[in-house]
């Protein structure tokens, strides 16, 4: 069972979310192929919510954006450091295409590392 989680929140412009797509499943892939147990990427659906912070409020998305909420599951924290490390080496992470197809705002970008509490 996977013990480790990094979770992301973040905003893209909905006429470039195609590109996130795609951009999303090329770093699935190369995720997936260094260790990674689970990648999801999900965009906002229903965000209306009545109770809480509603997931645009927090993201702060401005009009025209969406909200990405995205996890990648790990057998263990130091399984993620090890798979991160090769991810970040991987030739494909760091090519100028890459770099160049970030359709998203990385200033607004939110992230960090959960030791998971409970799972079914």
């Amino acid at each position: 069972m996977a013990a480790y989680v990094d979770g992301f929140l973040l905003t893209v412009p909905k006429k470039k979310l195609s590109a996130y797509r795609r951009m999303a499943v090329d770093a699935g892939k190369i995720w997936r192929e260094h260790g990674a147990v689970e990648y999801r990427e999900c965009v906002g659906d229903d965000m209306k919510v009545k109770f809480g912070t509603p997931f645009p409020r927090a993201a702060k998305s401005k009009n025209g954006e969406t909200v990405v909420f995205s996890w990648i599951v790990y057998k263990s924290r130091a399984h993620r450091d090890r798979v991160n490390a090769r991810v970040m080496k991987d030739p494909r992470m760091n090519s100028e295409e890459m770099k160049q197809s970030m359709p998203f705002d990385m200033k607004r970008f939110a992230m960090g590392g959960f030791k998971v509490l409970v799972s079914w």
